[in-house]
């Protein structure tokens, strides 16, 4: 059975709870129940690799002391030791600063957790379902992203807006051109479940060729997430992918003034794709300067990209086409980003690249540091017969290989153009700019299509005189 059932096939069974209510419930009792797996999973791996390993997890609460026995422990039995045993632990934990970081690491995803079963029957259904997965198997490893994928599809009909999975080919493409190396490190201040982070740790890692170079890898990867549902998601997938401690905070990358943003707190890259659509909570507004102030997520988060990267960074972000041709609040923000950034590549992709999450056309938006002297525009091209993409029919990573052709001996053509600077600010610096090879196709059209248009003309206008002459009967 593929992960995909297995996970399907564990919803179904929490259904029958009278504990669990709707989707998001369900959601949380599944991410906990597989935190624990991975990570008593990770700590025999870190047992076998060390001579004086401690585990982080006491003894009869980890995973393979109490659930891995599909003849384990059931119903109330099983019920009172997650409620009293397990939960009460990890919620009591006392922590000091000397505490081992993995310590407060669970800790700290456990206290946003709670077990809402209460037939621990069915939960040992659940239990022994999450079994038949083997997360030291690394097959399984690599089909989490399947759990993902469907957790996330949960997540959205659970009533999560503004957030959604990024393709893995768009954070494949955005890695690749940024291209990340050992020494920098990466951060994502809307990581979500980790996506780019995971595909920047798979790049980096291509690059580790000794010990000292593993260590720094350890600490390249930066993340934050506000909700606690991706938070925990994003840190079991690291830790999965041999991260041991990540670096993921639970908190809202919005919420501190950015004038208060020191050198230390920079970093070399950053790869995101913020929530947009979004309104943040009152007072957010305030930790921007004035000029800046909105309470549209995805252009706060752009302001806090420019604070946030070092002289010499550089970073690719998704951004909606409310962007590109907003005025207002947006206006300032372009501007402040094309004189202090260079903005060289605007990525233009087609409709459906997030099906089914949003139909919300978005641009990929490459910068580093510097002023920009021109941009240059990319229209993504649908495959042949394709009209969009859709859920059935996404994108994949061969078709960015024409803009990975493209990038490095630029020249303009069918799908390619540049703006000036000046063009730009003629505009108000509005960045909506169309191919204009489409648009002179566009604005030619041929003889059948004006006959058609003035004919249609010609059919509204009897339609309108037979109307106004039984008015005036």
């Amino acid at each position: 059975m593929s992960i995909s059932a297995t996970i399907k096939s564990v919803q179904d069974i929490m259904r029958q709870d009278a504990g669990v209510d709707g989707d998001a419930q369900r959601i949380s009792q599944l991410v906990w129940m597989l935190f624990l797996k991975v990570f008593d999973s990770k700590e025999k791996e870190w047992d076998a690799l060390s001579d004086d390993y401690t585990y982080i997890i006491p003894d009869g609460l980890r995973w393979s002391d109490w659930a891995e026995d599909d003849e384990g422990i059931t119903g109330d039995e099983l019920i009172d030791f997650v409620n009293n045993t397990l939960f009460k632990t990890f919620k009591d934990w006392q922590l000091t600063e000397a505490s081992d970081p993995k310590a407060v690491l669970v800790k700290s995803l456990f206290e946003d957790s709670y077990n809402y079963m209460k037939s621990g029957t069915l939960m040992r259904s659940v239990i022994n379902k999450l079994n038949e997965i083997d997360f030291d198997r690394a097959s399984d490893r690599h089909l989490f992203n399947d759990i993902y994928e469907n957790i996330l599809k949960d997540l959205q009909s659970a009533g999560n807006s503004g957030e959604y999975y990024t393709p893995r080919p768009v954070t494949q493409f955005m890695v690749d051109m940024v291209n990340p190396q050992l020494g920098e490190q990466v951060l994502d201040f809307a990581c979500g479940t980790g996506g780019f982070l995971v595909c920047a740790l798979e790049h980096l890692r291509k690059q580790v060729c000794n010990i000292d170079d593993e260590a720094q890898l350890q600490n390249s990867i930066l993340g934050v997430e506000k909700k606690p549902l991706p938070h925990m998601l994003c840190t079991t997938n690291l830790i999965l992918h041999n991260i041991d401690n990540p670096q993921i905070k639970h908190d809202n990358s919005l919420g501190y003034p950015v004038k208060d943003i020191k050198p230390k707190d920079k970093v070399d890259i950053i790869l995101t794709n913020p929530p947009f659509g979004g309104i943040e909570e009152d007072g957010i507004e305030d930790n921007f300067p004035a000029n800046y102030k909105t309470k549209e997520t995805a252009d706060l988060f752009l302001v806090l990209l420019m604070y946030k990267l070092k002289q010499t960074g550089r970073a690719a972000i998704v951004l909606p086409d409310g962007f590109l041709f907003g005025e207002g609040v947006k206006t300032a923000i372009k501007e402040k980003l094309l004189s202090e950034f260079n903005l060289h590549t605007i990525v233009q992709l087609p409709n459906g690249v997030f099906a089914p999450y949003t139909g919300i056309n978005t641009n990929l938006l490459f910068l580093e540091r510097g002023t920009t002297q021109e941009i240059w525009f990319y229209e993504h091209q649908l495959p042949e017969g394709y009209k969009n993409y859709t859920k059935t029919k996404p994108i994949k990573l061969e078709e960015f290989e024409a803009e990975k052709a493209w990038w490095n001996a630029r020249k303009e053509t069918d799908c390619a153009w540049k703006v000036s600077i000046d063009e730009v600010k003629a505009r108000g610096y509005n960045l909506d700019f169309k191919n204009p090879s489409t648009q002179l196709e566009q604005s030619i059209p041929s003889p059948e299509e004006v006959i058609s248009k003035v004919s249609d003309c010609l059919t509204r206008s009897r339609q309108i005189l037979l109307e106004i002459e039984e008015l005036l009967k």
